[in-house]
């Protein structure tokens, strides 16, 4: 099926499984479906089964947004407990469309929770409540988690699964690998066909790379952590530490930590292996995007790598963050690369790599070695270091499942290609979005204009406006003489959020200079004049620079608010 086809059925509202092996656009045809929903005022939850697979999409962990977290016995009273949430509840509540990716390592109990948990909050004994459900992933790839010798059994095991009636749209489309024959040697690993001839395919890659030119797939932390540590201590000059900075809600900054691949601190040196950790087609890299640092900008001391294939980029902070009812809850900032001596295969998953060494000798799970095989893009890039018989063995239940998913996106290309012969579609997707509560005729006006030279391409909504009303709560507390402490208790917000809109209050002249002063504890007072040095001579641009020059003695949080005061007083 093509990533059109996929799309035109999503559009129906019908609870959808997007498969396909790696590198067939599961996460293109997603995201080109969220752009759909937004532009028809429809916002979609966002999740995925992993923290890392939530990064890749702007959403957050299935857990965290269902409310189950690490609740491993669902049991009636704990189904109850977590329906009471009152902020669970509310986002359940207003779900029309929920997106699960990276379906292959969500184990059916959970989704048979989580289904449990939305019916329970919605009052509605349809599947999730009657929400639309698209569950995305391949489950070649990772398998659910096991604890100890008992296998957790796959989502499409569920109960909630069957229940779902989902219809199947199996892309065949290949947009990672460029080399048709290493391409046939996946699709053998995967249909269980692997012969001897491939074999001795393998068997030709057995060849170390050059030193330090290419990151080496391992299956365990450990190898991947010690090697980075011994290659980044063994290179010359002065290291160069990037700080992440954060704001939104506690705990999913911490999810979005626990799931973004650059490091909280990012320790670079010249000639240090790195790999790029988000896509910016602008800038030219892309998640997976192999380089070496050469050097560091002179002005805001950015590195600047040269990839694989000679390219010279500088690499500014990137964002990472978690998108709710259209808005940002929580965001993390940091330079979008990782050290790339060694990576392991569970982070490489949703990559796609231009070269990499691996050894699969030690594979413990099904579907590791594919994985690690299909991130690459062609057999020219792979570097085998050892690998076993189990490296390549795929799950003989989930073969004969795949059969089926396969005969299943057959059926359902048949059926909705007569819907549209028949001119049913639009109207199916015009009674979804009335549904959904959405709007179904676009106005113009509300649309971005395309930039020159782009005529023809995809507009999106202007975004909206903040809404100011949460801003002037907080000035009307800093009014009455309130601390940022005693604003952010009272508001049940975080710290870090009531200084962003002191930052903001003041920037517009809404905060007088004895409110700015009453602001600021005490205690924190006698420090601004030295912040402010550091601030004068980094500039006030970025918070890491001011962080590091001031040894880490003070909390972003804190620095963000000595900025808003110093940059006010001055006004």
């Amino acid at each position: 099926m093509t990533q059109e086809t996929a799309l035109t059925i999503l559009k129906t509202g019908a609870n959808v499984f997007l498969t396909g092996s790696p590198g067939s656009g599961k996460t293109y045809t997603i995201k080109e479906y969220i752009d759909w929903l937004r532009l028809h005022d429809i916002e979609p939850a966002i999740t995925a089964s992993t923290g890392v697979a939530a990064t890749h999409i702007h959403g957050q962990t299935i857990h965290a947004w269902s409310g189950i977290g690490i609740t491993q016995h669902f049991t009636p009273y704990e189904l109850d407990r977590i329906a009471g949430k009152e902020h669970v509840a509310k986002r359940i509540q207003k779900t029309k469309v929920l997106i699960i990716d990276e379906i292959s390592m969500l184990s059916g109990t959970v989704l048979d929770a989580v289904d449990r948990v939305c019916r329970q909050i919605r009052g509605n004994d349809m599947s999730f409540g009657g929400m639309q459900v698209v569950l995305v992933g391949d489950f070649f790839q990772l398998p659910p988690i096991s604890r100890g010798t008992e296998r957790v059994p796959f989502a499409f095991q569920s109960q909630a699964w069957n229940d779902l009636n989902v219809l199947t749209c199996y892309l065949t489309e290949q947009h990672r690998q460029e080399d048709d024959t290493f391409l046939s040697l996946l699709s053998s690993i995967r249909s269980g066909s692997f012969a001897e001839d491939e074999s001795e395919l393998l068997r030709e890659r057995f060849k170390e790379p050059e030193e330090g030119e290419v990151p080496r797939l391992y299956t365990h932390n450990a190898d991947v952590d010690k090697l980075n540590a011994e290659q980044l201590a063994l290179l010359p000059g002065k290291a160069s530490v990037f700080s992440m900075e954060s704001s939104g809600s506690a705990a999913l900054v911490e999810g979005l930590k626990r799931g973004c691949l650059s490091p909280e601190k990012l320790v670079l040196k010249e000639g240090a292996v790195v790999m790029c950790t988000k896509n910016n087609a602008a800038q030219g890299y892309a998640n997976g995007t192999l380089g070496k640092v050469v050097g560091f900008d002179q002005d805001e001391g950015y590195p600047k790598i040269e990839t694989y294939d000679g390219r010279i980029i500088t690499m500014a902070p990137a964002e990472w963050v978690v998108e709710e009812e259209g808005r940002i809850r929580a965001k993390i900032e940091q330079i979008p690369l990782r050290l790339a001596w060694a990576i392991t295969i569970h982070k490489s998953q949703g990559q796609s790599l231009d070269a990499a060494a691996m050894d699969l000798s030690r594979a413990f799970e099904y579907g590791q070695g594919y994985v690690a095989l299909s991130r690459v893009r062609s057999l020219e890039g792979l570097h085998l270091l050892g690998w076993s018989a189990q490296a390549l063995a795929i799950h003989p239940f989930v073969s004969k499942k795949d059969a089926e998913f396969q005969n299943s996106s057959e059926a359902a290309e048949e059926a909705f290609g007569e819907l549209e012969d028949s001119g049913e579609i639009i109207p199916m997707q015009e009674n979804f979005i009335k549904a959904a509560g959405g709007t179904v005729t676009v106005d113009e006006s509300e649309l971005e204009p395309l930039a020159e030279g782009q005529e023809g391409g995809k507009r999106v909504r202007k975004p909206k406006p903040p809404k100011q009303n949460t801003y002037q709560e907080t000035l009307a507390q800093i009014k009455e003489g309130k601390t940022v402490s005693e604003i952010a208790s009272a508001r049940s917000l975080t710290f870090g959020t009531i200084c962003d809109h002191v930052e903001k209050l003041a920037a517009s002249g809404q905060i007088s200079e004895k409110e700015l002063q009453s602001l600021v504890p005490t205690t924190f007072k006698k420090s601004i004049p030295e912040i402010k040095e550091a601030f004068d001579d980094a500039g006030y641009e970025r918070l890491a620079p001011v962080y590091a020059t001031l040894g880490e003695r003070y909390t972003y949080d804190e620095l963000k608010l000595a900025r808003a005061v110093i940059k006010g007083l001055a006004k």
